[in-house]
């Protein structure tokens, strides 16, 4: 049995709240507040969640875009917590991002064949007319053609944009993609392309996927596990057909319990769980003991900090 790709253990991202004009530290928000998981080569882990749970600050934090303030982030075996930058670099091309926004995340002063040649250069792998062949032939996989190296971000629509972006990340060959909500900002149409290309990719170049989302039905057609994230922790992980069938946690089952039209971007809990229920910066205010009622089945209501022990299903 070949060993994880990725391993996270007790991975801890904290961020000081500052008041006053000295900037005192009058608080914490605990964006992922000890999370372990190890990610299998090859799989599609799903990482799900409201708005605000953490989900992007894991990711960025795994790939040290945002440095953890403690834990351990080991990949391929290496742990990547700590490591000098000039060995971290050489480890980057074989772990990317895909961003989230699309019209963000190109450079509006850069044609394409300088946004996806651009970690080709950085990372000495290929330079001029073999370059300016492997961005055409990373265009075509694309859908977009060779005519495409030519034009600014500006002149293609999100979701071709979103495939430039897509594009940039393989360039390098990587082994592990973290996809940062890649089609949260994308029309419903357009996101089943992206959904159907990043699948089509991982069977042709075996890549591993840590895809974040707070699209259920997305999560459950993409992933081979699933882990639930809330107030910086991970509360409950299984295969996707598993916990879509029968989810343990309260959190879970609130999530699922949601009709598919009311899931957003801004989705807040808060409107299925009542009392009021914790914040980031304050994770250990309890929810009160409130119980189901005749009139709304579907939502449960529980006692509970929603703040216990993950809850773990072997596949």
């Amino acid at each position: 049995m070949t060993a994880p790709i990725l391993q996270i253990k007790d991975l801890v991202t904290h961020f000081p709240i500052r008041q006053g004009a000295f900037g005192r530290i009058r608080g914490t928000v605990r964006a992922v507040d000890g999370v372990t998981f190890e990610v299998e080569r090859g799989e599609t882990f799903g990482l799900v969640g409201e708005s605000g749970c953490g989900k992007s600050t894991l990711g960025r934090s795994i790939l040290r875009l945002i440095e953890p303030t403690s834990g351990s982030v080991r990949f391929d075996g290496q742990e990547l917590v700590g490591m000098p930058p000039a060995q971290m670099r050489k480890l980057r091309r074989r772990m990317q991002l895909i961003f989230q926004d699309p019209y963000a995340s190109l450079n509006p002063r850069m044609k394409v064949r300088e946004i996806v040649g651009e970690g080709l250069a950085i990372h000495r792998l290929a330079s001029g007319a073999e370059r300016e062949r492997r961005v055409a032939a990373l265009l075509e996989k694309m859908g977009l053609g060779a005519e495409a190296m030519d034009r600014y971000p500006h002149e293609f629509s999100g979701g071709q944009r979103q495939r430039i972006g897509i594009a940039r990340a393989l360039a390098v060959g990587p082994e592990l993609v973290i996809a940062d909500e890649p089609i949260s900002s994308l029309d419903v149409s357009i996101q089943a392309q992206i959904v159907n290309l990043m699948v089509d990719l991982q069977a042709e170049l075996g890549l591993t996927y840590v895809f974040i989302a707070h699209d259920l039905k997305i999560i459950e057609y993409i992933s081979t596990r699933v882990a639930v994230m809330y107030l910086g922790r991970i509360v409950e992980l299984a295969s996707a057909a598993e916990l879509y069938r029968a989810p343990k946690h309260p959190y879970t089952q609130a999530l699922l319990s949601i009709p598919p039209e009311n899931v957003s971007a801004s989705f807040c809990p808060e409107m299925f769980l009542r009392p009021r229920i914790p914040r980031p910066a304050a994770p250990s205010i309890r929810a009160a003991d409130t119980r189901s009622t005749a009139a709304k089945p579907r939502y449960r209501r529980f006692t509970s900090s929603m703040r216990g022990g993950i809850w773990h299903r072997a596949s």
